[in-house]
């Protein structure tokens, strides 16, 4: 067992305590949270005290693609499609051990930035392959990619040998699921076999989608550099009504997605920047969840997310970091800032989108919060500052002004992944 204290511990599920403990059991779960007078101290458990210190649960990063990790694109981040070329030439040049090195990294810098569990998008399937050797907690997204329809039975039987493959690393903390790539990479017969295979198999989903101006035009008409690139490779492009169940009266990339059957409760959808009114009537019905990535949006020129109507439409919504390649430094606290500020949110619901709102948007619901019962993954901050000179008004805000060099340890079901030099 393990008993953490600090001078404060912010269990998200309810208001933060003044001189709070936790109490881990050897089975990873915490046996009790709360004021350190009412967290027993068996004196079998290795115990440890956090001056000036705050006990927050291990933050979950709700997007990542941590096997581009040491990746920086030659083309500039607002040409998104020119990056996205830039992207896959630099990935083509990489070694299978040295996809393994840069997800064993992008772990490893997740834990030193106190982040305990990813929702991970990547094809190379190191990254879950990472988690299970190293121990760590997370959901993989294996990619599936082919933007014309007859790649269909190449492309589904690939990524069903994956799975298959892939199938073996997973365990009590690592999932797996998948990911068809985003609608300028898949097609829409692609996008309804691969839906079909999820629900076949129980897996989630998580796609790009909405993302970019250029998207939009691509599946609204087949304009821009999409559809430009589209056409000079001999792709049939999306306003084709052949590949559709029926035509869509409007089209947008997430009614485009709904007609193939991709949306639902287990789909989790990334970045949906470009959506109006419509869109997240569709989103709320089918109860899809959103993994918000404020950061790379304002990168790549994408515009503002809708976060304060996803939020008020009630639907599960998560905060993520995107690629290195997309925003360099792994900084959740950097994102949720800038996703306050976007959704006019207060402290407290600002730090839930790093911990328990992106744990319920990536269908993980026993971790993002310290309370017995769940996960022991704990994140201690150093605030630099002593108990009295901070209110319990103040602490979460306090909380998410915090950067990564304020992580002095990191916790995983208890075992200890990361400790500040």
């Amino acid at each position: 067992m393990r008993r953490l204290s600090a001078d404060w511990l912010v269990p998200v599920s309810g208001p933060p305590i003044n001189h709070g403990a936790v109490l881990i059991g050897d089975d990873g779960r915490i046996i009790a949270a709360g004021p350190s007078s009412s967290v027993p101290a068996p004196p079998d458990a290795a115990s440890e005290h956090f001056d000036g210190s705050v006990l927050i649960p291990g933050l979950v990063n709700a997007h990542t693609h941590l096997e581009l990790t040491g990746i920086r694109a030659e083309e500039p981040a607002e040409d998104f499609p020119g990056w996205i070329r830039s992207i896959r030439q630099l990935k083509e040049k990489r070694s299978v051990d040295e996809y393994r090195e840069a997800a064993q990294a992008g772990i490893r810098a997740c834990w030193a930035a106190g982040v305990t569990t990813v929702a991970d998008t990547g094809d190379s399937g190191s990254v879950i392959e990472a988690l299970t050797k190293l121990g760590g907690s997370g959901v993989a997204y294996q990619e599936v990619f082919g933007p014309h329809p007859e790649q269909l039975s190449t492309s589904i039987r690939q990524l069903e040998a994956r799975v298959d493959r892939l199938g073996a690393h997973t365990g009590e903390r690592v999932r797996l699921g998948v990911s068809p790539h985003a609608p300028y990479t898949v097609s829409g017969p692609l996008y309804r076999a691969t839906a079909e295979l999820a629900g076949r198999l129980e897996l989630p989903i998580a796609v790009h989608i909405a993302e970019s101006r250029a998207e939009t035009s691509l599946i609204a008409s087949g304009d821009g550099p999409f559809g430009d690139a589209w056409r000079a490779r001999g792709i049939p492009l999306p306003d084709d009504v052949r590949q559709l169940a029926a035509p869509l009266a409007i089209r947008s990339p997430i009614r485009w997605l709904e007609s193939f059957g991709v949306l639902g409760p287990d789909t989790l959808c990334i970045h949906a920047v470009q959506t109006d009114a419509g869109d997240l009537a569709v989103m709320t019905r089918r109860e899809v969840a959103i993994a918000h990535c404020p950061l790379s949006n304002w990168a790549h020129r994408h515009g503002e997310a809708p976060l304060g109507a996803y939020l008020a439409a009630g639907l599960r919504v998560g905060v993520g970091t995107d690629s290195a390649a997309s925003v360099g430094e792994t900084d959740l606290f950097a994102e949720a800032r800038a996703a306050r500020a976007l959704g006019q949110l207060d402290g407290a619901g600002a730090l839930r989108l790093i911990t328990l709102g992106a744990a319920e948007a990536i269908g993980i619901p026993d971790i993002g919060v310290l309370a017995p019962g769940a996960w022991g993954d704990v994140t201690v901050l150093d605030l630099g500052e002593r108990p009295e000179t901070l209110s319990l008004r103040d602490l979460e805000t306090r909380v998410l002004e915090s950067r990564p060099g304020n992580v002095t340890r990191t916790y995983l079901a208890g075992r200890e992944v990361h400790r500040r030099p």
